[in-house]
């Protein structure tokens, strides 16, 4: 099995250290390195490429919304989660729109966040469910300057409408009786038709078209 390769930023070398050891318990992730600068780590994470990369969001230099965006200029294909003591709105919807796939509260589980890290390799968000219900609140209502989604085929709405269920690529493959493969040509067509970052936005995008009931879950709650 392929390890999935993870690059820590946080400035306090407890909250390192600790992920550290957690994580390199788990056989299929391997850490790759980590710091408590953001600007040096962007610049690490330029050259390792990691899979995935765990932030923070309060630090020195530049704060971790700043830095996942730069991570992604540098490694597009590069997962961001965040992981912070902080849910405010300030600090959400900066982070998601930054380009961070998953956000997560530093009162996750040990095995939430290894799970993540995971979901994060395949492409697939998790949020804290105080995250999820506010971004459900803040998108809930659909904007004038929205792409539309008729430049979708059928087959790409029926994509979009379970991405937005917050179904992984392997179950959408099985519900529409096409490849993995098919399924990710067709996520990559969507965010580019849409102008969209990644499956969360694909996500937020859905529910606030009404594409899918405003009651269907963000992934992650």
């Amino acid at each position: 099995m392929e390890s999935i390769s993870v690059f820590l930023v946080d400035d306090h070398l407890v909250v390192r250290q600790g992920l550290r050891d957690f994580l390199e318990l788990q056989d299929d992730i391997e850490v790759v390195g980590d710091s408590g600068m953001p600007v040096e780590a962007v610049g690490q994470i330029k050259q390792l490429l990691p899979d995935v990369v765990i932030m923070d969001l309060v630090m020195p230099e530049i704060d971790g919304v700043e830095a996942t965006r730069r991570v992604k200029a540098v490694s597009p294909s590069t997962q961001v989660i965040v992981l912070t003591s902080f849910s405010d709105d300030e600090k959400v919807f900066p982070a998601i729109k930054a380009g961070a796939i998953s956000y997560l509260l530093k009162d996750v589980s040990p095995l939430e966040l290894a799970r993540a890290v995971r979901s994060a390799k395949r492409g697939e968000a998790v949020l804290h469910p105080e995250v999820a219900a506010k971004l459900m609140q803040e998108f809930s209502t659909p904007r004038n300057n929205d792409p539309d989604a008729e430049a979708l085929t059928e087959r790409e709405m029926d994509v979009l409408r379970l991405i937005a269920r917050g179904h992984s690529n392997r179950e959408i493959a099985d519900s529409l009786i096409i490849s993995e493969k098919t399924v990710k040509t067709h996520v990559s067509n969507i965010l580019s038709k849409l102008h969209l970052a990644d499956r969360t936005q694909a996500a937020i995008y859905a529910l606030r078209q009404r594409l899918v009931p405003m009651d269907d879950p963000l992934p992650g709650r």
